[in-house]
């Protein structure tokens, strides 16, 4: 009995949440690390590439809108794995991008339009079926986590499976320019690709839904849903599945609103980070291929600690008597000010490269804190039966955001490249990256400047 009482089996679906969110990153960031290979045999400009990637943050931020919907009904179980399946699929269909582009100009070609590049249509295609796959991955992981933890550990597991990303962006570069350089470039979405499916033999085996969890044991289960108990809100959770929330009436609440500006803001810093840092160390410092493995895994290695201690953050406000909300909030305003240091980047960039890489670390660490303690307001607020579908607007609003982010990026390079100091368009993008958050916050805070729990869904 003492042993059944030891149990911890929650962390056990904690690590597959984390080792899904890091096939995720591996799988997104495959394409920027071959931007500055593929440039060269397909002639594309920053541009070109920046329309490329926003098609996959289009499509994903559409789709976190239906995937959070999707994800609801189908149940954790199942919508997780049809995710995984899908986005792996996307990631694989990378290498035969010049075919399918090639079968899209034929079908094009029957209706008028010529002018199509094969080499961009191909992996606009690819990235828009990644994307729709890979919307799926936070709705289902923060709905694991709010079926698996009470309120006070969810934002420290949020944090651990969302430092999946960071060990997802590390393992990239070590990866994927090694691949490429021996095997070529398609080889590298082939097998990175082809990760997802091992995954998914251990999500079948070891996850169900905690009640039907034998592996788990009945006080690990009281534990869980004691809080929930205490609240009286238990009874909004187990309503039959059949039961929608509507979008329409999740959006006549301010916490949801707070949540999709939070994302909108924010989202797209990451993404500038994700898919824009090797091209920037190619544009300002000449660097490629494997010179660009050390500087992106300090980077995301710095982000580590920013997802897993800004989860755990909140808890020292919590423990001087803060309610979760009000203490993650208070958490969030002192990881909106460490983007600040991105500032510093551009004029201090002339030293040595190692000081804009320390910095946009830094940078890129707040925002993984910030991003453990922004997922968990919505557990923190809303039932979790509504909870999918609120990752989802607040994903799409990010994903939007993020397009935005890419199309400036892609532009100011391109113009300030042809003036002869792209320098200058990297400074804009980083003031901006600087000041996204503490402007996001103070929307945050405006909307829901205290607790307030969603009881009535």
């Amino acid at each position: 009995m003492n042993e059944k009482k030891a149990t911890n089996y929650r962390w056990t679906i904690c690590a597959l949440l984390f080792f899904a969110t890091t096939v995720n990153y591996l799988d997104r960031q495959v394409l920027s690390l071959l931007k500055p290979r593929l440039e060269e045999i397909f002639g594309w400009s920053n541009s070109d590439y920046a329309n490329i990637a926003s098609v996959f943050q289009f499509t994903y931020a559409i789709s976190m809108l239906f995937a959070g919907r999707i994800i609801d009904k189908l149940g954790t179980k199942s919508g997780y794995a049809w995710a995984i399946i899908i986005w792996s699929v996307g990631a694989i269909i990378h290498a035969f991008a010049i075919p399918i582009g090639q079968s899209i100009a034929t079908v094009l070609g029957f209706v008028g339009i010529t002018s199509i590049s094969i080499s961009i249509a191909g992996f606009m295609l690819s990235r828009a079926v990644l994307g729709f796959g890979e919307s799926g991955n936070f709705p289902a992981a923060i709905k694991a986590t709010a079926e698996y933890f009470p309120k006070k550990e969810r934002s420290f597991a949020t944090g651990i499976f969302n430092s999946g990303t960071n060990v997802g962006a590390i393992l990239a570069p070590l990866t994927v320019p090694f691949i490429a350089k021996h095997w070529g470039w398609e080889a590298a979405f082939l097998l990175i690709g082809a990760v997802g499916f091992l995954w998914l033999i251990f999500w079948f085996k070891f996850y169900e839904k905690p009640e039907e969890q034998k592996r788990m044991s009945a006080e690990e289960l009281q534990y869980i849903n004691e809080e929930d108990a205490d609240q009286n809100i238990k009874g909004n959770d187990t309503i039959p599945a059949e039961e929608k929330v509507k979008w329409f009436k999740l959006l006549t609440y301010k916490q949801t609103w707070a949540f999709t500006v939070g994302k909108f803001m924010t989202d797209g810093v990451w993404w500038f980070f994700l898919f824009w840092l090797p091209a920037y160390l190619k544009d300002q410092y000449g660097m490629v291929d494997t010179q660009v493995m050390l500087p992106l895994i300090v980077i995301y290695s710095m982000t580590m600690f920013g997802s897993i201690g800004g989860g755990y953050f909140p808890m020292y406000f919590i423990k001087k008597g803060y309610g979760a909300y009000d203490g993650r909030m208070r958490a969030m305003f002192v990881i909106a000010v460490f983007p600040l240091v991105v500032l510093a980047a551009q004029p201090l960039g002339h030293i040595t490269f190692w000081i804009p890489i320390i910095l946009i670390g830094i940078g890129a660490s707040a925002h993984q804190a910030w991003s453990a303690n922004i997922f968990t307001t919505v557990s923190d607020m809303f039932p979790k039966k509504a909870i999918g579908s609120v990752v989802g607007i607040g994903g799409m609003a990010g994903g939007l955001g993020s397009v935005l982010i890419t199309k400036l990026g892609g532009s100011l390079f391109d113009k300030y490249k042809a003036l002869g100091h792209i320098e200058t368009g990297y400074t804009i993008m980083f003031t901006i990256c600087a000041l996204a958050y503490l402007i996001a916050w103070s929307i945050m805070k405006f909307l829901v400047p205290k607790y307030k729990p969603i009881t009535d869904l």
